[in-house]
């Protein structure tokens, strides 16, 4: 079978940035839906389109099409009065973008009276090397496609 649309994929992927820092070392597979469900970058997912079980890839992706370019306008400064008790850096938080829309905030420095968050993507603005194998592909459950993820393991757990 080859990778299409509504595919349950599993991989083996490794990924390190540009100065070969490892961000995931590839030991443990992962699967995720295929066919723009935002389970896996874009730009890897349609590399993968129409590969085998047995394909193996490596890419370099631009922080374009990879998490992006950073953004210094998601980073912001609130005082430590307003913050939870309790979360320390690198710990996370739901608020709110500058246009109003939800996001993820990351802790990054506590300094003094002031927390500095940052809604960036961790890997914003770097470039990363992506090594993949293709470990498994087959059919999606209708319930994975109507949940949109894959399910079992190396999936979700409901």
């Amino acid at each position: 079978m080859n990778i299409s649309k509504d595919c349950a994929v599993t991989l083996r992927l490794k990924v390190s940035d540009a100065q070969g820092q490892v961000i995931e070392n590839g030991k443990d597979p992962v699967s995720y839906l295929h066919g723009g469900y935002g389970n896996l970058i874009p730009k890897l997912e349609e590399a993968l389109e129409g590969q085998a079980v047995g394909f193996k890839g490596s890419w370099t992706l631009s922080p374009a099409d990879a998490f992006g370019e950073r953004d210094e306008s998601l980073v912001q400064t609130i005082a430590k009065t307003d913050f939870p008790p309790g979360v320390k850096v690198g710990g996370q938080l739901e608020g709110r973008g500058p246009d109003g829309s939800q996001m993820v905030l990351t802790v990054v420095k506590i300094k003094g009276p002031q927390v500095i968050l940052d809604g960036n993507h961790p890997l914003a603005g770097k470039t990363l090397l992506i090594s993949a194998q293709v470990l498994e592909v087959r059919a999606a459950s209708g319930e994975e496609i109507a949940h949109g993820h894959v399910h079992g393991a190396h999936g979700h757990q409901h």
